[in-house]
């Protein structure tokens, strides 16, 4: 895995990651957004992603593919 870090502040769950394309995310659980920033500075959020989805992404051997697979062209998202 490549998590860094992880700090839980009341219903937000923020990593940092150590990746050459994600910098670090943060999930919201009470209204599902999930919030990545990018290497590049970009920062995006991914509504209404599911709990067991941000799970995954968190356990996986590589958040940059498991994003690319399962999140990137999945969900509505916002460049912020």
């Amino acid at each position: 895995m490549a998590i860094i870090t992880e700090k839980i502040e009341g219903k937000i769950i923020s990593v940092t990651i150590n990746s050459s394309n994600l910098k670090s995310a943060s999930y919201n659980s009470e209204n599902k957004t999930l919030t990545i920033e990018f290497s590049s500075g970009s920062i995006y959020e991914y509504y209404n992603v599911p709990w067991a989805i941000f799970t995954k992404f968190r356990m996986a051997d590589s958040q940059g593919k498991y994003f690319n697979a399962n999140i990137a062209k999945e969900y509505k998202y916002l460049k912020k």
